[in-house]
């Protein structure tokens, strides 16, 4: 098996999912018309709640978010301008563009979730299982505080079999010639389309999947 990605790529990855994640958030509360601690506390724990219980699982401390404190003054200061922006756009602020960002957020926050399972040794089945929890469980988190049944056990739509199977061909790449990087970007693109595909053609576990 070849070795984990540098650091400075994980951490690249995990910025971007962070922002994707915490604009997810935004959005959400801004549907809900929450005010700016509702904003804060939405975006922070969709950012952040699946990269903390894969570290409280791995027991890995300081917490990954705790040993980078540049992440949550980030989602802090974005939280101060995300309402008047997201309300100056919300007529190009759509459904899409919600999944999308759920999309890209589940592919990046899987691959990272498996190369930090994997920088401790797990098991590879428990690291893609660490994947899944880690690119779902932000989400979870959000819809539970908007007062929602989580999107991910409610609507029959595939994703986390979409993480788990990006986790795997993640993986799977690292026995083959492909490099570390194409491995860890190919992985998270396919997980973030198979999650836009289960949107746009509504497959669901059970009935037409």
């Amino acid at each position: 098996m070849k070795h984990i990605p540098q650091v400075s790529l994980i951490t690249i990855i995990e910025v971007i999912a962070i922002l994707v994640g915490a604009l997810s958030g935004f959005i959400e509360a801004r549907r809900k018309r929450m005010d700016i601690v509702g904003v804060f506390t939405v975006a922070f724990i969709t950012a952040f709640g699946g990269g903390t219980l894969r570290d409280i699982l791995l027991d890995r401390r300081p917490l990954f978010w705790v040993h980078h404190q540049e992440y949550a003054i980030l989602i802090f200061v974005l939280a101060l301008i995300a309402a008047p922006l997201i309300r100056t756009l919300r007529h190009i602020v759509s459904e899409r563009l919600i999944v999308v960002a759920d999309a890209v957020g589940l592919g990046l926050f899987a691959v990272a979730g498996v190369s930090q399972a994997q920088a401790a040794n797990m098991p590879i089945f428990i690291a893609s299982m660490m994947g899944v929890i880690t690119g779902i469980f932000g989400g979870v988190l959000r819809d539970i505080v908007c007062n929602e049944v989580p999107m991910v056990f409610r609507d029959g739509k595939p994703y986390a079999i979409c993480a788990f199977f990006g986790a795997w061909l993640y993986i799977g790449l690292q026995y083959t010639d492909v490099s570390d990087d194409v491995a860890l970007w190919s992985s998270a693109a396919t997980i973030t389309v198979l999650r836009l595909l289960t949107w746009k053609f509504d497959l669901r576990i059970g009935r037409g999947f």
